[in-house]
């Protein structure tokens, strides 16, 4: 299949034939089939808590934070490693690890029958997870041709909020209907508690099949191949993305890239070398930004933040459906804009307009509103992060690094990321049991603003470039207080 526009040229210069849209986009789709299985077993646990909580009888701030936020050190663990795994066997196996991982960790989740062993199969979910978040984005960036990479690196995202979305409508299905003010020691006899949340983790597995088994047919990475010189096997890869005219061009500057950089070996040392500091920077701390919003309190902590606001469980449930509705619904819009309007216009709008929302349920949950308006400012976040800081952020930081220390830049960016979420999820009963809900939201608020700052003096416009133009870009330019090359 080919796409309407005749030997398109592209922001680079380069002149090619038509892309071949189906090879593209299948390529993606099966590499973004890792973010689906992340956003499952990353969301899942927002309905399944309330049952496991009472089925292990963890009865404090701090098992209730672990509980929740234990399986992101293995994000942490799993995005540390990626970057050395997937330079050194290849994008492809390295998703086909962490779909192994998916199916096996979700099943021995489901059925413990102890707390440790729950935390010890989270962990190890969360490494898969660590590993999909990390290559599924850079593999998708590396086969993508310049024009297209921002909507295709936003599939992955798009997969991830479908995910979301998936999980909880099982855990809404799984569940069974309960009274609206039942007890603990009621909830402890129900099927929930004793088997529900179990099914809620094990049906994961399926999909984590479908997805090893469809990495087994995917191309490997151009850049890659190129790197470890297997030149004629990266040139009939590119010329199926946009043929003959296409493959030379890009192969030729993509090895002109590689041979300048590989005078030295690529370390972690040297992305803390002069000429990296700054985008090393860039990419953590847009990672930090996108956890500290403060969005992902909204689906890990979603019983807790809307009883706060007056509903029943049963309330709570639907209220979760409607916020990964409306999450997925403003993704699929996110991706026609990434390329339209560029990421920096995208970035100061997410952090405005999620730092805004903030601001309004800290007012509703002080003036102690219920209902409607903590619902309608949680979805006006919820819609704003899901066209901006979501899909946005794993673009820029699949984009910025040089491609020789692409794999361990954007590790460090993604563990990061991991890192920063596990503070936020662990310590969100803490904040509300000290300063409650309303206190956390305004703190969430002020770090979106200066989120703002952060991307209009640090953060240029990468849209349309090719990634070894944005290399350059970042490697001579110097910039002006709004973050433009002058």
């Amino acid at each position: 299949m080919h796409t309407a526009n005749s030997a398109a040229v592209s922001d680079s210069g380069i002149v090619h034939d038509d892309f071949r849209a189906a090879y593209i986009w299948g390529a993606a789709a099966a590499a973004a089939l890792g973010g689906l299985l992340f956003g499952y077993d990353w969301v899942v646990i927002g309905g399944a808590k309330a049952f496991y909580e009472v089925y292990f009888h963890l009865d404090s701030e701090k098992l209730v934070g672990w509980a929740n936020s234990c399986a992101l050190l293995g994000c942490l663990l799993g995005s540390m490693v990626a970057g050395w795994l997937s330079d050194s066997v290849g994008r492809r196996k390295t998703l086909l690890l962490s779909g192994i991982l998916f199916a096996g960790s979700s099943a021995l989740t489901g059925w413990a029958y102890s707390f440790p062993a729950f935390v010890v199969w989270r962990i190890a979910g969360g490494v898969a997870i660590g590993l999909a978040s990390n290559v599924s984005p850079t593999y998708i960036a590396e086969i993508s041709p310049a024009p297209w990479r921002g909507r295709l690196v936003s599939l992955n995202q798009l997969s991830i909020v479908t995910g979301i979305l998936a999980a909880q409508v099982a855990d809404w299905l799984i569940a069974q209907r309960v009274p609206e003010n039942a007890t603990r020691a009621y909830l402890f006899a129900t099927w929930n508690v004793q088997h529900g949340w179990r099914w809620m983790f094990t049906a994961v597995c399926l999909p984590a099949a479908v997805f090893f088994l469809v990495s087994l047919f995917i191309p490997e990475s151009p850049r890659w191949l190129i790197a470890k010189g297997r030149d004629a096997q990266a040139r009939r890869l590119l010329a199926k993305i946009g043929g003959d005219a296409y493959a030379d061009a890009e192969s030729s500057q993509i090895q002109t890239s590689l041979r300048a950089e590989n005078q030295q070996r690529s370390s972690w040392s040297e992305l803390f070398a002069p000429r990296l500091r700054r985008i090393l920077a860039i990419g953590l701390g847009l990672a930090v930004l996108q956890q500290w919003c403060g969005i992902n309190i909204l689906f890990n902590y979603a019983q807790e933040v809307y009883r706060g606001a007056g509903y029943g469980i049963n309330g709570v449930f639907f209220n979760i459906i409607v916020t990964g509705g409306i999450n997925l619904l403003f993704t699929v819009l996110s991706m026609s804009l990434v390329d339209r309007f560029g990421r920096r216009p995208l970035m100061l709008f997410g952090c405005v307009g999620v730092g805004l929302a903030n601001l309004l349920a800290s007012f509703a949950y002080h003036a102690r509103l219920q209902g409607t308006p903590v619902l309608l400012a949680t979805l006006g976040a919820i819609a704003v992060y899901a066209v901006s800081l979501a899909p946005v952020t794993w673009v820029l930081i699949a984009e910025i690094f040089p491609n020789r220390v692409r794999g361990l830049g954007v590790a460090a960016s993604v563990s990061t990321l991991w890192a920063a979420s596990f503070v936020l999820t662990y310590t969100f009963p803490l904040i509300t049991a000290a300063v409650g809900i309303a206190g956390a939201f305004l703190a969430y608020s002020g770090i979106c603003f200066v989120g703002a700052g952060l991307v209009f003096l640090a953060v240029p416009e990468t849209k349309g470039r090719a990634l070894e133009e944005i290399e350059v870009l970042f490697a001579g330019a110097k910039t002006s207080s709004g973050g433009r090359e002058v």
